[in-house]
């Protein structure tokens, strides 16, 4: 089953679109990567689902089911605050962690917890405030205001804020922002922890790549307020996997032979001559077959695509298919 699914969602705020025909799909279990430029519209769109913003068209989908309001029956909206669809039972079944989590610096993280835990109405609220506690790593600090914490503690205390409600999804907005190493490796691995042992489904943005590609299982890729591509961790290492570049005085004739000996591994030939391999492929075998056949070998040559390097090109819009 899919946990969210947005179809055609788009967003104007005082007539400027932010978000254009947006189709989502994030499934149960996933911990999504969310990755986008900043302004790209990655906010404005976890913001929808959990409920924050009514969309101006389309509509959100969550657990199977659309929220009440964000169909294309309902009144758009520009305001961006509130709407129609935050008062959905579905919406309970969310945790949200989007831009700085909303502390008061002179309660104690564990008042912090009980005033939103008394606010939902949540059953034995200190039980439970002792437990997300737990959960973050914040239990021995439960008793200090939080104006002492440190910025990964308060990013700890807006992830126990969003787990007090025992939520099947969370939305977490740049968690690694201003951590440094050792803070950011730390809610890396709870984030991990969370969904591999509670089952937790999690959509996470960020710009920190390398701390995505050591957890996400999917990726979705915004520009511009449009969905560019979906893919998953496999595909997306694939396509970042290593490459043989191969030149040769005879192209064709080397493409040929490859293809040929070859069968499961893909070449390519591009603009300038060079030939391409992608895939499973074994480097001295191609050498040897070129030798044998007198190719005369200009360039031969490895390559690892850099992650950043292949998120950017799809950023600014080198891909357009989901």
């Amino acid at each position: 089953m899919n946990a969210i699914e947005t179809r055609g969602l788009s967003k104007a705020y005082g007539g400027r679109r932010v978000v254009s025909d947006f189709d989502m799909t994030v499934a149960a279990g996933d911990i999504y990567g969310f990755v986008g430029k900043n302004g790209a519209g990655k906010s404005t769109v976890m913001k929808m689902i959990c409920g924050v913003a009514a969309p101006s068209g389309g509509e959100v989908v969550l657990f199977g089911g659309a929220l009440e309001g964000s169909g294309a029956g309902s009144a758009p909206s520009d305001t961006g605050v509130g709407g129609p669809v935050a008062g959905s039972a579905a919406i309970r079944r969310i945790g949200v962690l989007i831009e700085e989590p909303g502390l008061l610096p002179n309660l104690s993280a564990y008042r912090n917890l009980m005033a939103k835990a008394l606010a939902w109405g949540i059953v034995d609220a200190p039980a439970r405030c002792e437990e997300v506690l737990r959960l973050v790593g914040l239990q021995g600090v439960g008793k200090r205001k939080v104006r002492g914490f440190s910025l990964g503690m308060k990013q700890r205390l807006g992830l126990a804020l969003a787990l007090l409600g025992n939520p099947d999804v969370l939305l977490l907005d740049e968690p690694f922002n201003g951590l440094d190493p050792e803070a950011t490796r730390a809610m890396r691995n709870l984030i991990v922890r969370l969904n591999q042992t509670l089952g937790i489904t999690v959509v996470v943005s960020s710009h920190v790549l390398d701390q995505l590609d050591r957890m996400a299982t999917r990726y979705g890729v915004i520009a511009d307020g449009r969905l560019v591509r979906q893919m998953s961790a496999e595909e997306m290492a694939a396509e970042c996997g290593r490459s043989l570049r191969v030149r040769t005085a005879d192209t064709a004739r080397a493409l040929a032979l490859l293809q040929e000996a070859f069968p499961t591994v893909a070449f390519r030939a591009e603009p300038d001559g060079t030939l391409v391999a992608t895939g499973a492929y074994d480097a001295e075998a191609v050498a040897r077959q070129l030798q044998e056949a007198g190719q005369v070998v200009l360039e031969f040559s490895q390559e690892q695509r850099d992650i950043e390097d292949y998120f950017v090109e799809l950023m600014e819009g080198g891909a357009t298919h989901v």
